[in-house]
């Protein structure tokens, strides 16, 4: 994984607004009805070297390729894990105070964005038998149309975001929530493997790991006591992958909205810094989470390790001024150096494939240009 070393790089967190013929096709699938399988593939294919070329002319360093294929984040994980049923009635409890807190307005938020402006309905899933990996097929397909972009773009580095264990459905067949979750690690570290084995960088999305400071109903030994097997279930899927090929993203789900329940970003760095990774990335780009930058004043970044704070965010279509952008960026390299800066998003534009995205495509890509112009103005600011 590169450093800074002579300018600020830039990335993404993963998910981009896919085409609307692309979404047709993905959403018949998912419905059940018969497809032209070559004109997929060809379209999915073509769908991702846009995309990859589009990263590209923004000026976005480490690109990716967007989840063409993917219905939507830890949505995806029903075609590639054996041992799981749709639950359509289970609540899982997620963003339960913020919902109480705010009942109209996530009414209407959950119907018309979030998982429910998807595609096709998404039902949690429950675990009612041995899990296995078998999603080799799909990723083969996408890891080689990610290749084939990063290879006609001439990109120099690349990586692949997939589901943590910790978003994977809830469990009725293991022993334990433990036993549960350690043998999603087993099955998932079947896909992190195969895209380090590939090239590419591996990036773990976990918006769950927040949940657990989210839930009131735990004290605080035992929301540490949670939090802890988590980070321990996400190190054993990474097993063997060295950690300089790996990101670790976190979030908190919700894109626009209230958002006063989340936790801050200080509540929960002892444990992320736990986990093995070379790299964290995190939201610091909206006025939720934005001041906390000021943590590393008090918190050193390990050695070697890198950042990968949002600089511009998911969560509002305002296009973020260049300028703005390279006071967030500065801001954080006089506190953990600048080669350990790389500039990012807050989290993914389209976490779910939908047709209306929350922020309009062609605002996007406005805003991940001034990503790129903020990272130059930083770059002279921080080089000369």
């Amino acid at each position: 994984m590169r450093h800074s070393t002579d300018r600020i790089l830039t990335t993404h967190v993963g998910s981009l607004p896919r085409p609307h013929d692309l979404l047709d096709v993905l959403k018949a699938r998912l419905d059940g009805e018969a497809i032209d399988a070559a004109a997929f593939a060809n379209r999915l294919q073509q769908s991702v070297a846009d995309m990859v070329g589009k990263q590209v002319e923004a000026g976005i360093d480490i690109v990716a390729d967007g989840e063409m294929s993917k219905p939507g984040h830890a949505v995806y994980i029903n075609e590639r894990l054996e041992g799981f049923e749709p639950r359509p009635d289970a609540d899982m409890g997620y963003y339960k105070k913020e919902r109480e807190t705010f009942p109209e307005y996530y009414e209407d938020y959950f119907k018309r964005a979030h998982l429910g402006g998807a595609i096709a309905p998404s039902a949690p899933l429950c675990c009612v038998g041995e899990i296995r990996y078998i999603g080799h097929e799909a990723l083969k397909t996408d890891l080689e149309n990610l290749q084939a972009a990063v290879d006609t773009f001439g990109c120099a580095e690349a990586f692949m975001p997939c589901a943590a264990v910790t978003g994977v459905g809830f469990n009725e067949y293991y022993p334990s929530e433990e036993a549960y979750m350690f043998a999603l690690a087993d099955a998932l570290s079947e896909e992190y493997r195969a895209i380090i084995d590939a090239g590419f960088l591996l990036q773990v999305d976990d918006p769950f790991l927040p949940h657990v400071y989210m839930d009131k109903s735990l004290d605080e030994a035992a929301r540490i006591a949670k939090a802890s097997m988590y980070v321990e279930a996400v190190n054993h899927s990474l097993k063997g992958i060295p950690e300089e090929k790996v990101r670790f993203h976190t979030c908190y789900g919700i894109n626009q909205g209230p958002r006063i329940y989340e936790p801050d970003l200080p509540d929960m760095i002892d444990q992320v810094l736990r986990v093995n990774a070379a790299a964290y990335s995190f939201e610091a780009g909206n006025p939720r989470h934005e001041h906390e930058y000021h943590l590393w004043e008090t918190v050193k970044l390990p050695d070697g390790k890198l950042v990968v704070p949002g600089v511009i965010t998911h969560a509002s279509s305002v296009v973020e001024h260049p300028e703005y952008v390279a006071e967030r960026i500065v801001r954080f390299a006089e506190r953990v150096g600048r080669e350990n800066v790389i500039a990012s998003t807050d989290c993914g534009f389209s976490s779910q494939a939908m047709y209306k995205t929350e922020v309009e495509p062609r605002i996007v890509w406005a805003k991940l240009k001034a990503l790129c112009d903020g990272a130059k103005i930083a770059s002279d600011r921080l080089w000369g």
